[in-house]
């Protein structure tokens, strides 16, 4: 999440801005900083993210916290420490947009320095004594290729997640909200559907560019793939199983079945799923951009696009339909 470990270490951002939370969550017999069910702001490596406080523990007169990250799998769950945690206020929801803003200002810059200093032949002097130095070589390299499929996933999950609109991060604040703490599915068939939306995108795409792009289609095509086979897999809560297995049967396709609030989950997990992709650095951003021209136009149609509520029972599809 955000190119950062799943560990509980404090950040250097974190540290610095706990402020009066953490001096409020240390001590003996002092009250916990934040309570049970409370929507926090979270550190988690540079970046701020919206959870919500599920347990609170007091350890050797330390409060501790396990936090969920709205919107993102449970195996992100973990216990914090309060200077991980700010108030989830409108100058903290500022300073998280800022943070955000700041790193892809940060890795624009890494970018252009690390090509400065790159220079041609500099490895040069690897080759000599080569016969000397084979077996370091040969460690050197397991290390430099396992550190870098490390630096392109990072890269993978920074670039599209800290450009991911804002808007749609609240939006699926509230699909988690509805489907776990509310029990509401979203009602199906969906309209429009996943292959509506994508259709409406190539579309749009053709009148912009005034041409049928061969790469949008094929990304697009790609898309639907993905949802198709990620959407039982991981792109479900419990509470939507049953509906699932009642609603795609035969040769019926996810796609056609599913609307926007699935879709843009699917765009929380593609991190993780481009991570395993063998693809040059620079084949990756070009397409992670074109990705985030897709969110940006579900973005601009969020509102004909995604539900405002959900009206499913999530007791089960006979629920559903008789709504």
């Amino acid at each position: 999440m955000g190119g950062s470990s799943n560990t509980t270490t404090t950040t250097s951002g974190g540290g610095g801005t706990g402020g009066k939370d953490k001096d409020k969550g240390k001590g003996k017999g002092s009250p916990a900083a934040f309570t049970e069910g409370e929507r926090v702001l979270a550190y988690h490596g540079p970046l701020l993210y919206e959870a919500k406080v599920q347990k609170t523990e007091n350890r050797e007169d330390e409060w501790r916290y396990f936090v969920h990250y709205l919107g993102w799998n449970k195996n992100w769950d973990e216990w914090v420490p309060s200077d991980r945690l700010l108030k989830y206020t409108e100058e903290n929801i500022r300073k998280q947009q800022e943070l955000t803003k700041n790193q892809a200002v940060d890795k624009t810059i890494k970018t252009g320095r690390a090509a400065q200093n790159n220079p041609k032949g500099s490895n040069a002097d690897a080759k000599t004594n080569k016969e000397d130095t084979k077996g370091v070589v040969k460690g050197k390299k397991r290390k430099n290729q396992l550190g870098n499929e490390e630096k392109e996933r990072r890269s993978s999950e920074s670039l599209l997640m800290s450009q991911f609109p804002l808007t749609l991060k609240k939006q699926l604040v509230d699909d988690w909200e509805f489907v776990t703490q509310l029990g509401k599915l979203v009602k199906l068939p969906r309209s429009p559907t996943v292959d509506d939306i994508l259709k409406k995108y190539l579309e749009h795409r053709i009148k912009k560019d005034n041409k049928i792009s061969d790469s949008y289609a094929e990304i697009t095509r790609g898309l639907r793939c993905y949802f198709d086979k990620a959407l039982p897999a991981m792109l479900l809560y419990k509470k939507e199983q049953k509906q699932y297995k009642e609603e795609i049967k035969g040769d019926v396709s996810p796609s056609s079945v599913y609307g926007a609030e699935h879709l843009l989950r699917l765009f929380v997990k593609l991190p993780e799923l481009l991570a395993s992709v063998n693809m040059e650095e620079d084949a990756l951003n070009k397409l992670q951009q074109k990705l985030l021209d897709i969110l940006k136009f579900l973005q601009k149609n969020q509102v004909a696009f995604f539900l405002s509520a959900y009206d499913g029972d999530s007791k089960g599809a006979d629920a559903v339909k008789g709504k």
